[in-house]
């Protein structure tokens, strides 16, 4: 765990795994409502592990705060200020440094996160991985992106539900960005193993398809 400096005055916290051999790839990881747990620490853990030639970096955008039952992170998510989550995407970028090619990449909360992340980090996003988080609907704002989105869709979502899903993919069109959407038979939270609408088998393959699109633009 490490902290970060930010313009607004108040360090962020962050967990950082550095590449063994300088490089400028980094991916940025955003939490699911919980917070920043174990749980975002061990996919941080294997996202350094298996895509190998980057800096992984966990941000902590409750600033400390964490949730263990749906209340809590209700609660927190409610509570979160956007303005507060910029300052602290941008004080990752300013540690990264200019030179730093970004991928980011997100669960629930931390989807739409991710998605608002690649947006402020101008040139430096390299790609953006949305896991079942709310996309960007302003078409004006899409057309400032400069990275291409994967977004893992679980059907039966009722959160990010079809309607949204497929708005996403006519602003996507409008703006003329990049969209691959993966769509799996599977409710929301599918990934995370400590839920009941855990789906082993689905969440290897939405993984499988993470890294091989963050590989493919993280050279």
């Amino acid at each position: 765990m490490i902290k970060i400096k930010c313009a607004d005055g108040v360090e962020a916290n962050a967990y950082l795994i550095e590449a063994k051999s300088k490089t400028n790839n980094w991916v940025f990881v955003f939490q699911e409502w919980w917070g920043l747990n174990d749980h975002i620490k061990r996919e941080a853990d294997n996202l350094f592990n298996d895509l190998g030639n980057v800096n992984v970096i966990a941000l902590d955008m409750y600033d400390g705060k964490l949730a263990t039952d749906p209340q809590s992170a209700g609660k927190y998510m409610q509570e979160f200020k956007k303005e507060r989550g910029a300052e602290i995407v941008k004080g990752a970028l300013a540690f990264a440094g200019p030179t730093a090619k970004v991928g980011t990449i997100g669960w629930c909360f931390g989807g739409g996160q991710s998605m608002q992340a690649s947006l402020i980090a101008g040139t430096q996003a390299a790609a953006c991985v949305i896991y079942y988080g709310q996309p960007e609907d302003n078409i004006e704002r899409l057309k400032t992106l400069n990275c291409d989105v994967l977004d893992i869709w679980p059907t039966q979502d009722k959160w990010i539900n079809k309607e949204l899903t497929d708005k996403f993919v006519a602003n996507m069109k409008a703006a003329g960005k990049n969209l691959t959407v993966k769509s799996y038979e599977a409710d929301h939270a599918f990934a995370n193993p400590s839920n009941p609408k855990h789906n082993k088998e689905l969440a290897a393959d939405a993984y499988k398809n993470t890294l091989a699109f963050f590989k493919a633009r993280l050279k």
